[in-house]
């Protein structure tokens, strides 16, 4: 397993100085996004995705993955809204020629939101139609489609994790313990995820609160790197403090915590 950072961690560098502060911290990789200063323009990746790619190539950090959003918001162009498929789609094969050209293992969406008149189960039907069309744009080019089930997204229970998964063959995770634990998730309730992960984010959390400080959460990050191991789990674990508004994320210092949870990593893993 390798650490990383995310670009939507560092909101106040540029993208050049976020892969120096990755390389400084001794990192050296950097997932990619399109928010904040060195958030990647969304539009001109989807214009020019190997123009893009030349750019990313010159950081010199590995770049693990990229989080693509269809739309402006959580909700905008959301993959349980039928109605943009074909908008996502040929979106979706742009940026999935950056990731191909720019080395990427693989890509992040958002499965979704329950929108007006739909309940969980017709969002999640909806989704995995969705899903299914993505993963055959990205299988071929060697790039894995991930999901992050998230607090405010229709998929917000293991269970159901695990039932879209059954639905959308060869999807993966981007798994965040976080937003299960901020939503009253025992860990061990969560670690049947672990087997589906292809991405990982870590931060502390507990019950009503997604993000704070190492010292004061209950996620146990030693057992969690273990059941990753148990699992067969060796790629990236992508440390993702931020300071936004999103479930209140804005009390936390971002540096102090990256390098507390750095340290935690290392010490388990050596």
């Amino acid at each position: 397993m390798k650490l990383s950072l995310t670009t939507w961690s560092l909101r106040g560098l540029t993208l050049d100085e976020a892969a120096g502060f990755s390389r400084v911290l001794g990192i050296g990789a950097l997932d990619l996004g399109y928010f904040y200063k060195p958030g990647l323009d969304r539009e001109a990746l989807i214009a020019d995705p190997d123009g893009m790619a030349e750019r990313v190539l010159k950081l010199g950090v590995a770049l693990p993955n990229l989080y693509h959003l269809f739309g402006g918001s959580l909700s905008d162009r959301n993959l349980a809204d039928p109605r943009y498929r074909t908008q996502n789609e040929a979106d979706f094969r742009q940026v999935v020629r950056f990731a191909r050209r720019a080395g990427l293992g693989s890509v992040f969406v958002l499965p979704g939101v329950v929108n007006p008149g739909q309940d969980r189960a017709a969002a999640l039907v909806e989704s995995a139609e969705s899903l299914r069309r993505l993963v055959a744009i990205a299988a071929p080019e060697g790039i894995q489609l991930t999901i992050e089930p998230h607090v405010h997204s229709y998929l917000e229970s293991p269970t159901l994790v695990l039932d879209l998964l059954d639905r959308v063959p060869g999807l993966k995770l981007v798994l965040d313990y976080a937003h299960f634990v901020c939503l009253g998730y025992r860990q061990e309730e969560i670690d049947v995820l672990a087997p589906h992960a292809a991405h990982v984010h870590l931060r502390q959390a507990r019950m009503g609160v997604l993000q704070c400080k190492l010292s004061l959460g209950t996620l146990n990050f030693p057992a969690m790197l273990g059941t990753l191991r148990a699992a067969g789990y060796d790629g990236y674990l992508a440390i993702e403090y931020v300071h936004q508004d999103y479930m209140d994320g804005l009390h936390d210092d971002v540096l102090t915590e990256t390098i507390d949870m750095r340290d935690c990593v290392r010490e388990w893993l050596a």
